[in-house]
């Protein structure tokens, strides 16, 4: 993706199921734990460059002993500076108790982040500071281990006012008005509840320590998230782990943000993706590796047995599509194949646009993540080919022009180079225009000027600034006669509220080109109202069953759009004729048939949250506002 946006978050979880006591005899480390877990969030590193956090959870530990560990880092590395934390505090524990290296039960009473319960986190924030404040897990502390938790997730919600005041309504006084804070207080709330309520019944039968243990035992975590999430409307995969070791991971009705899992004898293993346990597990297989269905949780109780268990109503399946075309690891050969197709559907497009001229065009990809996009539009070139030599050969051509069919192949080059030392993290527009000159190269004496066409896939096209200020610049030094863009993602027209940070339509160059079709057409008073319908769903929560912002995509059809954001991103004094490809919807379901989540492309929220962020999103731009419509 050349126009950055940020990932989700990335979760990861691990319950050990057996005595601590096992895998240091087993594995001769009492790091067993541990290192999974440093595997899964180093596969999923891709999900969380802006901080990192993690929390172990001790079994059975003797009262007095510190029993939950928990570090947070924002640094630049936070991952590495995790776990050399943890490493060195193993290192200071054991180098006067070296006699103690395999003692398990010493282990766990004297040495931090051993333990049978862990949790990893790592954040790619949409919203607050990049502090270490803001950062998962989050702990709710209390004497009662059955009372204490830690939360971590991928989510966004919609209704953050909603929920606030939900707490407010509960006798509580939140520190701030976010949606990891209500999630942590709603969670919590009717946490304390189902204690107290289990504390009422047994009082009176039995001693508070006993009491302590029953609530340990029979604490209905399925309850607490029935009674904690029925208000959530946002996209979500949230992990907690209460003091005593009972752990849920939860995902949203809608299946929109991700969650898997694996399980054996040992083990239960959690995390955002699939390849992510398989390389923390090498030896199992990918259908080994199971989904959270929508609407349900993955609870293990305090025992380690485990079960997905519903908590709130299921709706219809929308899980998010930007998954498979950009976040999630191509390493997944689900992942791969679908990406390949991406590339491969768009082949009849792009041969029409360069009018079937393969000899004398050069085939090229940016950034590195749509290589594999690359590869499927060049295996549907190839293919094309195929056919056509069969074609002319049947026609009984012979000699130097058979020749020539026969060895006519795509010229596949590397264009656009990224340089991995800048980063492209300078927000501002001003800033961002002279610096991402410097961000690419391109390869030069490749491209015969005049002559050749140049075809450059990406995995998508967002805000069209770093193509508009950066690469097409760059690329019409190079004399290309035809400089084609295609895009593996349908065009981004709407904003996104759970999870990804593309929060205010006027950032999408779609966006700008409707606007700009609207005000040729002399249709821009359809602008105000669309404005009114918008304010009336905000104002009237029973209106937001409609996103009213599609009226104005409406008039226009996809290729008009598409051909009005060619000019837009055209930079002045270009020579090259540009074009713009991008991907159907239906192109997109074809590839990706069991990730359908596409509001972003479509404006098809699959809750009514989101139409009210739309509603909103539009409303903040006519108001000139630039602030978050959630």
């Amino acid at each position: 993706m050349s126009d950055a946006i940020k990932h989700e978050c990335g979760i990861a979880l691990i319950r050990l199921r057996k005595p601590f006591s096992h895998y240091v005899e087993k594995y001769g480390t009492p790091y067993y734990g541990i290192n999974k877990l440093y595997t899964l969030m180093e596969k999923q590193y891709n999900r969380g460059q802006d901080g990192a956090g993690i929390a172990v959870i001790k079994l059975d530990v003797p009262q007095g002993t510190r029993y939950i560990s928990r570090y947070r880092s924002v640094d630049q590395q936070p991952i590495a500076e995790i776990f050399e934390k943890v490493n060195k505090k193993f290192r200071k524990a054991i180098r006067d108790h070296k006699d103690k290296i395999n003692d398990a039960q010493w282990l766990l009473e004297n040495v931090a982040f051993t333990g049978e319960v862990l949790m990893g986190h790592l954040r790619y924030g949409t919203h607050g500071n990049n502090d270490i404040e803001n950062c998962h897990p989050f702990l709710r502390q209390n004497n009662w281990r059955s009372r204490s938790m830690v939360v971590a997730g991928n989510f966004n919600m919609t209704n953050v006012d909603e929920l606030f005041n939900k707490l407010i309504e509960l006798g509580q006084h939140p520190k701030e008005k976010v949606d990891t804070v209500t999630v942590l207080e709603k969670i919590g709330h009717f946490l304390d509840e189902e204690n107290q309520f289990l504390f009422e019944k047994h009082k009176d039968k039995f001693s508070n320590s006993q009491v302590s243990t029953i609530i340990e035992n029979d604490l209905d975590l399925q309850r607490v998230l029935m009674r904690s999430c029925k208000d959530f409307d946002g996209g979500y995969a949230m992990m907690g782990i209460a003091g005593h070791g009972a752990a849920f991971v939860a995902r949203d009705p809608a299946g929109i943000r991700p969650a898997f899992y694996y399980a054996d004898d040992e083990i239960v293993i959690v995390a955002s993706e699939r390849q992510a346990i398989k390389s923390a597990m090498e030896k199992i297989s990918y259908e080994d590796i199971k989904e959270v269905q929508p609407g349900f949780a993955l609870i293990i109780d305090r025992e380690g047995n485990y079960e997905e268990k519903q908590f709130i109503d299921q709706l219809p399946k929308k899980s998010c599509s930007f998954e498979r075309i950009y976040f999630s690891r191509g390493s997944d050969p689900q992942i791969y194949q679908e990406r390949k197709q991406l590339g491969k559907i768009l082949t009849p497009q792009i041969l029409e646009s360069i009018d079937y001229d393969i000899e004398n065009t050069v085939f090229s990809y940016v950034p590195n993540t749509a290589e594999t996009s690359f590869l499927g539009m060049v295996e549907g070139m190839e293919e094309y080919l195929a056919r056509y030599r069969k074609k002319v050969i049947s026609e009984g051509i012979s000699g130097e022009e058979l020749e020539k069919v026969l060895s006519l192949r795509p010229r596949i080059e590397k264009m656009v180079i990224k340089d991995a030392k800048l980063r492209s993290f300078i927000t501002s527009d001003d800033v961002r225009q002279s610096f991402v000159a410097n961000l690419y190269d391109t390869t030069h004496g490749v491209v015969r000027r005049g002559i050749d066409n140049l075809v450059i896939i990406d995995d998508s096209i967002v805000r069209g600034t770093t193509l508009e200020n950066g690469i097409l610049k760059m690329l019409d030094k190079l004399g290309p006669k035809k400089i084609i863009i295609v895009s593996s993602a349908p065009q981004i027209r709407f904003p996104d509220c759970y999870g990804i940070d593309m929060s205010k339509v006027k950032d999408f160059v779609a966006f700008r080109a409707m606007l700009a079709l609207l005000k040729e057409t002399k249709q821009e008073n359809l602008l105000e109202d669309v404005n009114e319908k918008c304010k009336s769903a905000i104002a009237n929560l029973s209106g937001n069953m409609v996103n009213h912002v599609k009226e104005l995509y409406l008039q226009f059809p996809y290729e008009q759009v598409s051909k009005k954001i060619a000019e837009i991103i055209t930079p002045k004094g270009c020579n090259a004729e540009i074009e713009v490809i991008f991907q159907t919807i239906e192109g997109l379901h074809r590839a990706c048939p069991n990730h359908i989540g596409d509001w972003y492309f479509t404006g098809d929220y699959p809750t009514t949250g989101g139409n009210r962020v739309v509603n909103k999103a539009f409303m903040y731009y006519m108001e000139g506002k630039t602030v978050r419509a959630y």
